[in-house]
């Protein structure tokens, strides 16, 4: 549905002597009715990347491909038609703050040639969508930043588009707010099979809605694949960074020197099934060792739940061993935690 080829962006810059590379060779495939995040910390490259999905950034090379047609390739009038097939929203919402929600929503239709009933007809439907129904004749300043963003993928949706870009769409808001939009999305991709790219800094954001993702730094993608897979096997320091502001589990060097005389400290990762049984327990009861949680969560994927624990385990090693063993037999991932080098 997606298909960024070998796209790099380079801007010119005024105060330094050599230009900016703000993309750097990236190649990504999103599926049709998938929900692909990418995210990055500040500076990483994302905002370029989802600009120049639909030419708001032209790229410097490489190539975009929308449903099998290649943007680069077009002429402005067709550029402009396909566009017209991608929505976007955006952080700062941009509406019309002179316009009333109904008319945040009609202007650009009307602009694009559709006429006053279909117009009428698709901002009833797309407000209703949203929950805003009530709110037609009311002014953005008499809106929440939540309402805001609701009015903002209404406008986008009204174009009826296959594809949906979101650029931090969530980041302004609330945690409340903020899960009301993504669960709103999630709605949206349920129900239309609309294709959701979005880029955020928030693993939250990737925990809960994505199917894949991308992690990128200084213009690159470092890491991608499933969600699940980049949970549960992070190989990039960065990418370990994001898992781990779900899963903090720091542990302090001196307790670890001291409980490693008495048995291995361990992470355990749970996928799935294995979430939801009491493995400790279970081999706590079976085999000659106490266990002691030093730290964990688990959490909700978009499909399955996941999580990790960081747990001491004492007894004789022949013992923990035969535990560690089990454990991993259960479907739980076993790791032994090691002192920083």
């Amino acid at each position: 549905m997606i298909e960024l080829r070998h796209l790099s962006k380079t801007f010119k810059s005024k105060k330094k002597s050599e230009d900016v590379l703000a993309l750097d060779d990236v190649s990504l495939h999103v599926k049709k009715g998938e929900i692909y995040g990418v995210i990055g910390y500040s500076g990483a490259g994302k905002s370029t990347l989802v600009r120049c999905v639909n030419y708001l950034e032209r790229p410097t090379s490489g190539e975009v491909i929308i449903n099998g047609a290649e943007l680069g390739a077009m002429s402005t009038e067709q550029l402009r038609q396909a566009r017209q097939n991608i929505g976007m929203i955006f952080q700062g919402f941009n509406l019309l703050k002179t316009a009333n929600v109904y008319d945040n929503i009609a202007i650009p239709l009307k602009l694009t040639g559709v006429s006053s009933s279909e117009i009428k007809a698709r901002v009833d439907k797309y407000l209703d969508i949203v929950g805003l129904a009530d709110k037609k004749n009311v002014f953005p300043n008499q809106l929440s930043g939540g309402q805001k963003q609701r009015v903002a993928i209404a406008r986008a949706l009204s174009h009826e588009p296959e594809v949906l870009l979101s650029d931090e769409a969530t980041s302004a808001l609330d945690p409340e707010t903020t899960d009301a939009i993504l669960d709103l999305l999630l709605k949206i991709n349920r129900e239309f099979g609309i294709t959701i790219l979005l880029i955020t800094h928030e693993m939250h954001v990737i925990q809960k809605i994505c199917d894949q993702v991308a992690v990128m730094e200084n213009g690159q993608v470092i890491e991608q694949g499933k969600v699940i897979d980049i949970y549960t096997q992070p190989k990039n320091k960065t990418t370990e960074k994001f898992v781990s502001s779900i899963f903090p589990s720091d542990i302090p060097e001196t307790i670890i020197d001291d409980l490693e005389k008495q048995g291995p400290i361990i992470h355990l990762t749970f996928v799935g099934h294995s979430a939801d049984q009491p493995a400790l327990s279970m081999v706590s009861k079976q085999f000659d060792i106490q266990s002691n949680i030093l730290s964990g969560n688990i959490v909700q994927l978009k499909n399955q739940p996941f999580g990790k624990l960081t747990a001491h385990i004492q007894g004789d090693k022949s013992e923990t061993d035969k535990a560690l063993a089990y454990l991993q037999e259960q479907g739980v991932k076993v790791s032994e935690v090691k002192k920083r080098d």
